[in-house]
């Protein structure tokens, strides 16, 4: 059978050469060896369950890189490592935190909609893995701000993972940005880190929602949704653009996420990357801001600044785009 190592360039992909897609089994074995050498002095049973969630999602991402993998089957095995979590930890989004006016949720409904939420993270975050350093930098961000929100709750078992996530990331993107020793992460990479990314996401709500001295008891739903901004709004865009403009199924792969925007006006890869992570941290400085509105008030401003912020780089680029090309015609 033949194995798929080396990613070929097609008319979809954002590079000339034949490049290796495992680097997501650096990052499986570089969190799976932090976990063993710190689980016995932390939380172990949290632990245990991340560990087999990962494990999970590595042989999935592995044979799906190596041989490719049916969507139902890559789902289905989304929701088992999920489900490890969700069930064996109790840990779930407990309310709606009065969005809508919607409180505290059922327990089945709680437990659905967290999968909801986990699967929906997974798959988005799978999504921006198309620009060199894009994915990386974005979750590099995201971990180093839950790292810093457990720290400061004290939750020292999380605040290792995401750590141990930040320091797999970084090695990673030594290599995924190098001209010469080029690796991306593939589905293995991107299942792994978009899980562990969701499970921290799903675990700060929890935990907040469970503490009502907690400054953001109130305010959880929009700091996880400022962090996850990029990869949610994109996804969001993409598929209301499939459906609605191209008539096509959502899942069809093309060329029309904001960063194949920024590359067809001229940007390079580092600096897509660059301009979307600075974006996305000036995002979460807002919404930290904002904490002491009312919530409903932190999502409809997150949502119109985080649309601008985003916006305003594309509009000054194709504005000098169509600037030179006049300029160009009178000349």
């Amino acid at each position: 059978m033949r194995k798929r190592l080396m990613d070929e360039p097609d008319n979809r992909s954002m590079h000339s050469y034949r490049t290796p897609t495992l680097g997501g089994i650096g990052i499986f074995f570089s969190v799976m060896l932090v976990i063993a050498i710190t689980g016995a002095f932390l939380d172990a049973q949290v632990l245990l369950l991340v560990m087999g969630g990962l494990t999970i999602l590595f042989f999935l991402g592995l044979k799906d890189d190596l041989t490719v993998l049916s969507p139902k089957k890559k789902l289905i095995g989304q929701l088992i490592a999920a489900l490890l979590i969700v069930i064996f930890g109790d840990s779930r989004i407990l309310s709606f935190s009065s969005i809508l006016g919607i409180g505290e949720l059922p327990y089945y409904i709680s437990l659905v909609f967290t999968l909801f939420v986990y699967i929906l993270i997974i798959n988005a975050y799978n999504l921006i893995d198309g620009v060199d350093g894009l994915a990386g930098s974005v979750a590099l961000l995201i971990s180093a701000v839950f790292a810093f929100l457990f720290f400061s709750t004290g939750d020292l078992s999380l605040a290792t993972l995401a750590i141990a996530l930040m320091g797999a990331l970084l090695a990673f993107l030594r290599y995924n940005m190098s001209s010469r020793l080029k690796i991306f992460m593939g589905d293995t990479g991107s299942m792994i880190v978009g899980f562990l990314l969701a499970f921290f996401t799903v675990s700060f709500v929890s935990q907040s929602q469970l503490n009502i001295s907690s400054e953001f008891y109130e305010a959880s739903p929009a700091i996880v949704l400022a962090l996850l901004f990029y990869p949610l709004i994109d996804t969001c865009r993409i598929f209301c653009f499939r459906m609605f403009v191209l008539k096509s199924s959502p899942f069809a792969p093309d060329k029309n996420h904001i960063h194949h925007m920024f590359i067809s006006l001229g940007y390079t890869h580092i600096k897509t990357t660059l301009m979307i992570s600075a974006v996305s941290l000036i995002i979460v400085c807002i919404a930290f801001n904002l904490i002491h509105l009312n919530l409903n008030l932190q999502i409809i401003a997150l949502l119109l600044y985080g649309s601008v912020l985003y916006l305003i780089p594309l509009w000054i680029s194709k504005a000098k785009y169509k600037a030179e090309i006049n300029k160009k015609n009178l000349s």
